[in-house]
C-alpha cells in the first residue's frame, strides 16, 4: 500500500511515485525488457517508463485527508 496525503499530490509527488514504479518494474521485469529491447531495437528507458505508468494502476493507494 502507498500512503498519500491528499494535499501532497503535487508534480513532485507524482514524479516520486513514477520513479518508485520504475524501480519496481526494473527489479521485476528488467531482464525481460532488456531482451525485448535488444530484439526489437527500441529504447530501454522508454519501455521502462511506459511499463512504470501501467504499473502505477496496480498499486493500492490510501489517502489521508
Amino acid at each position: 500500500m502507498i500512503y498519500l496525503n491528499f494535499t501532497g499530490l503535487s508534480e513532485e509527488a507524482q514524479n516520486r511515485l513514477l520513479e518508485n514504479s520504475k524501480k519496481d518494474v526494473e527489479e521485476k521485469f528488467g531482464d525481460d525488457i532488456r531482451k525485448y529491447v535488444r530484439k526489437n531495437y527500441t529504447c530501454f528507458e522508454t519501455m521502462i517508463t511506459e511499463e512504470a505508468q501501467r504499473n502505477l494502476y496496480s498499486y493500492t493507494y490510501v489517502f489521508n485527508i
